[in-house]
């Protein structure tokens, strides 16, 4: 993509995005607007169908917060204690209560679309290298690991300060 080219967020990349997510493994995709992972500024779309699994992480690098704001659907956004109990769930929704937040550098979290369709702008600081960047939270199964069904299960209505027994 040119430097010069228009970047447009319309509604039509958002169903173009939510065809994607239903149809992938992951049951999410995203559109980055960023031309490379290296940019100093990364800014990408999320959309993530009712039932993906985010496995909960941090990222380690410093300063490495990331700001959301919901475009679509309700998601809830689950901020984790080191011990990988529940610290804090934070309702995202357009037009709800809270429609965007910056979660801090170095914190756990991971997120819930509480609709069938959700869908969410992100912005961060770069350069992005998932595998530098993201540490996945040792008490959380690995995507595809069979306990990750019982662990959204426990995402879904665990309340603050309790943590998953199951691992």
């Amino acid at each position: 993509m040119s430097t010069t080219t228009k970047k447009l967020l319309t509604s039509q990349l958002i169903r173009e995005l939510g065809q994607k997510a239903a149809a992938a493994p992951r049951k999410r995709t995203n559109h980055n607007f960023h031309e490379s992972l290296d940019d100093p500024v990364q800014r990408l779309v999320v959309a993530m169908k009712k039932g993906t699994y985010i496995r909960p992480h941090r990222h380690a690098t410093e300063n490495k917060w990331e700001f959301a704001v919901a475009i679509q659907g309700r998601m809830q956004i689950m901020l984790l204690n080191d011990d990988g109990s529940l610290r804090e769930r934070i309702d995202l929704a357009p037009g709800g209560r809270t429609i965007g937040l910056e979660i801090p550098s170095e914190a756990w979290h991971t997120w819930l679309a509480l609709d069938e369709d959700a869908v969410f702008f992100e912005c961060k600081r770069g350069p992005y290298h998932p595998e530098k960047t993201n540490v996945f939270a040792p008490w959380s199964p690995p995507e595809g690991d069979p306990r990750v069904a019982e662990y959204s299960r426990w995402l879904v209505c665990a309340k603050i300060g309790e943590r998953f027994a199951g691992l």
